[in-house]
């Protein structure tokens, strides 16, 4: 056998590849899984949208090698969403580079910036991916905490206190994941005065903004972000559209040109019709994201009282496609519990600590699953922890 290369000892399969792989395994026509750990939108996109897809994809000359930087009219589409949901101002033949999903622009970033040995600042709890990419480009991932008695907010004043000298990058999150924070105005401001006091990028990743949160923000509004701040975004959440892999990242030119060096060499460009479809999608009025918040509302409730026949504590307006709960004391490991919940139950939720040691009190229920699924959901658990369990005094200690 050829051995992998040394980068791989840095990493290991992401959590989620491993953990569904089991869930599948599980899945059975009698009895069928029910996944509330995963945010993957179940819902479609909008008619236009799809049709745009269809109409374009019929056609004959569409489906050749496409420009690396995406046509016109997305770049177009991105900077008219950016005005109408931010405020802020791009060019869109300058400061807009589309991608194959955000999760690539992590990467492409990392390999764009970082060097070995540089520090990537990188929140806890957070997104893995910004660890993982950081040790395969060779940087050095420096955990910064999000702490639960400060509503998950970053401790602007305590960071910087500290030797900040070799970073490079920091990896931000608002409305983050999986806590559901969000980040004021003059948080925002003081991210950007410290990334430029240090002489370093702060990239915000961005994609549940519109998802039940009714103060969207961009990095990019605040005032001297442009030379700092890069900002990443995608259709996933917003739009139903995860698995056809459409983001971007936004920021100044010299940034945006970095980027665009390493993912000219590793793709061909996006399928021209699927361009087409996401201009469409970007088009979507206020009634669109109406609807949708108004479906995640209703699921809200009742994955409230899931976490609340399980004995979990959480903030009951926490907006994004998640809700971030505490588990109870008698608890001895998160990852243990949820696993029994899931062979006790085939109901599947994401423990914390895959997120970072601060998650590790935690658990992530995800809104992905119709109220009918959640309900029938609730009623498992509800089973499982009285037959199960029986008469305990404290139906959640295992």
């Amino acid at each position: 056998m050829i051995p992998a290369a040394n980068r791989l000892s840095q990493v290991e399969e992401y959590y989620f590849s491993r953990k569904l792989a089991e869930v599948r395994r599980l899945d059975a026509p009698t009895w069928r899984t029910i996944n509330l750990g995963i945010g993957s939108p179940d819902l479609a996109p909008s008619p236009a949208t799809v049709q745009a897809l269809v109409r374009s994809a019929e056609k004959d000359d569409q489906h050749g090698y496409q420009n690396y930087k995406g046509i016109p009219a997305l770049r177009e589409a991105i900077r008219g969403f950016y005005e109408r949901t931010y405020r802020v101002s791009l060019d869109p033949e300058t400061m807009i580079l589309p991608l194959m999903g955000s999760k690539e622009g992590i990467f492409h970033i990392s390999m764009a910036f970082v060097n070995p040995g540089d520090e990537v600042l990188i929140p806890d709890p957070g997104y893995p991916t910004y660890g993982s990419a950081t040790r395969l480009v060779g940087g050095s991932a420096r955990p910064y905490t999000m702490d639960e008695s400060r509503n998950w907010s970053i401790d602007v004043k305590a960071l910087a206190q500290q030797d900040l000298s070799r970073v490079k990058l920091m990896w931000i999150n608002f409305p983050h994941m999986p806590t559901g924070c969000i980040a004021s105005l003059q948080e925002m401001l003081e991210l950007v005065e410290l990334a430029r006091k240090h002489h370093f990028l702060i990239v915000n990743d961005n994609p549940y903004s519109l998802i039940m949160n009714e103060t969207p923000m961009s990095i990019l509004a605040v005032r001297g972000a442009e030379d700092v701040a890069m900002e990443l975004n995608s259709l996933s959440k917003s739009h139903n559209m995860a698995g056809w892999r459409i983001g971007w990242v936004a920021g100044m030119k010299e940034h945006i040109d970095a980027v665009l060096n390493v993912k000219s060499n590793l793709d061909s460009g996006m399928f021209l019709s699927m361009q087409h479809a996401a201009v469409e999608a970007l088009a979507a009025g206020p009634a669109w994201y109406d609807a949708l918040n108004n479906v995640y509302r209703a699921r809200r409730k009742v994955a409230h009282r899931i976490l609340d026949a399980l004995g979990c504590h959480y903030d009951r307006d926490q907006p994004g496609l998640f809700v971030w709960a505490r588990v109870p004391m008698e608890i001895s490991s998160v990852e243990e519990w949820v696993d029994q919940i899931l062979h006790g139950t085939r109901v599947f939720l994401a423990p914390g600590n895959i997120f970072g040691r601060k998650g590790d009190r935690h658990l992530r229920l995800s809104l992905c699953a119709t109220e009918q699924k959640m309900e029938e959901a609730l009623a498992r658990i509800r089973h499982w922890q009285t037959s199960v369990i029986g008469k305990s005094q404290n139906p959640n200690h295992l």
